[in-house]
């Protein structure tokens, strides 16, 4: 009897199968479920405000997206509405690292977009394929977009009535010119002030951008923080950026020099003081940008060309400023001198010039000149921040190379050449590469003309 009933029950092998066999189906699905799930767009997903006054808007299933698009793990998508109706057969396109790719709206607004890898992409919606008034809200119909902390991005385009107006090739190179030459006008203060430096003391002076965010902080503290006039701020900021010039050679190049120290050791030290001096400007402003008063006027339309009073005046100012270092160079016994210097600092000193006195007077005219120049950058810009100078470093060197390293007035041509390179080049490249184009430049006129622009050829060795 014991033996028949033991028979009758079923093995526990096979219970221990039937587990095995309803585990391993239980994984199969968990993939495809999470993949479903991945598929759904979120509620707030939205072209529009509608989207996010409705939180009952959902969207389930799968969205339009290109199907010769390999499907990755990352990818944007979005929802496109105009006044509460989804918008069906709206072109959105993706492009960037080498990738593009584009899509349409489906019945019910929404799109997905499919990337190889997480990066920054340009997201364009063609707006011929949107109803007639109807634009993307902005300057463009294209924008950046990047993932965050996700392989998924939602994107919110926003559309209103409007008209997209477009200019011709020859008007954008025209506001680009002009935008170039303004551009080069205010960079040329702060290379001349650093070819002036170079010139005198042989010093490729990494603080010197620096220099050109002191301006910019000046200017800041005594207008808005001080409460004075805008004439006021601007007068202590030149008396400021001259005495952070003189202070500088009296307190420490002139020493460093009478220890007889080389060019290559002048120039580390340069490298920190320049280290020194901008965390220190993020310790008094922050690391936030800070208008001046007056930023960002509303500009004035001379056909194509969109210039502000800002832009008008900083132009001036800074035409005023290379006429007076020129003035100064060729008329006056000081700026004489520093030519002399420039040449041959032994044969000046032989000939009775006080070196050390004019090398400071240079120092002082350079920091004017680059306190003069942060502030028309913080206009530009706009914005005062802490490491505002850094970024015309490079471009600084630049124009003072392009121009010949020892000569000033070779610096302004090598400014307003490097400004132009730097507008133009948007036409055909994007905008974060701009800065690139100047390097392209330099190397070029390098090529044909090793000594710069206005530079003379030396014997070497």
């Amino acid at each position: 009897m014991r033996d028949r009933t033991k028979a009758r029950r079923p093995g526990t092998w096979r219970i221990g199968l039937v587990g095995a066999a309803v585990t391993g189906l239980m994984m199969l699905a968990g993939p495809a479920v999470a993949a479903n799930a991945a598929e759904q767009p979120p509620a707030a997903v939205g072209a529009v405000a509608q989207a996010a006054a409705s939180p009952t808007t959902l969207r389930t299933g799968l969205v339009s997206t290109d199907e010769n698009s390999p499907k990755t793990d990352f990818f944007f998508a979005g929802f496109i509405s105009y006044k509460d109706k989804p918008l069906e057969g709206v072109v959105v396109k993706i492009e960037g690292n080498g990738f593009s790719s584009e899509t349409k709206t489906d019945a019910e607004g929404s799109w997905k977009l499919y990337v190889p890898k997480k990066a920054t992409y340009t997201l364009t919606v063609d707006e011929s394929t949107l109803p007639k008034g109807v634009i993307v809200k902005g300057e463009s119909a294209s924008h950046e977009v990047k993932f965050g902390l996700t392989n998924t991005a939602y994107i919110n385009l926003f559309l209103g009535a409007g008209e997209r107006v477009t200019q011709s090739f020859a008007s954008q190179l025209l506001t680009r010119l002009v935008n170039g030459i303004n551009f080069g006008l205010l960079l040329s203060l702060a290379s001349m002030g650093a070819a002036l430096i170079f010139g005198t003391t042989r010093l490729a002076n990494f603080a010197h951008a620096e220099m050109v965010t002191w301006g910019g902080v000046i200017a800041l503290i005594a207008s808005t923080w001080w409460g004075l006039p805008l004439w006021a701020a601007l007068a202590i900021t030149m008396v400021a950026g001259a005495g952070l010039g003189w202070g500088m050679d009296a307190g420490l190049w002139k020493p460093l020099r009478r220890r007889g120290l080389g060019t290559v050791q002048l120039m580390i030290v340069s490298i920190g003081l320049s280290l020194a001096l901008r965390y220190a400007f993020e310790f008094i402003i922050g690391g936030g940008t800070l208008q001046l008063p007056g930023a960002s006027p509303t500009p004035m339309q001379l056909g194509p060309i969109s210039l502000s009073y800002i832009d008008i005046t900083s132009m001036v100012v800074s035409l005023v400023a290379t006429l007076g270092v020129a003035f100064f160079l060729t008329r006056t016994r000081i700026g004489k001198a520093t030519r002399a210097i420039s040449d041959n600092p032994q044969l000046a000193a032989a000939s009775g010039i006080d070196v050390d006195r004019v090398i400071r007077i240079v120092w002082s005219l350079a920091g004017l000149l680059a306190a003069v120049a942060g502030v028309l950058w913080a206009y530009y810009r706009p914005g005062v921040k802490w490491d505002m100078g850094v970024q015309m470093l490079l471009l600084i060197f630049s124009a003072m190379t392009l121009g010949g390293l020892n000569t000033a007035l070779g610096a302004f041509v090598g400014s307003l050449i490097v400004g132009i390179a730097v507008e133009a080049s948007t036409l055909w490249i994007p905008s974060d590469l701009k800065y690139a184009s100047a390097m392209v430049v330099l190397i070029v006129i390098l090529l044909v003309r090793p000594q710069g622009l206005l530079g003379r050829k030396e014997r070497l060795g």
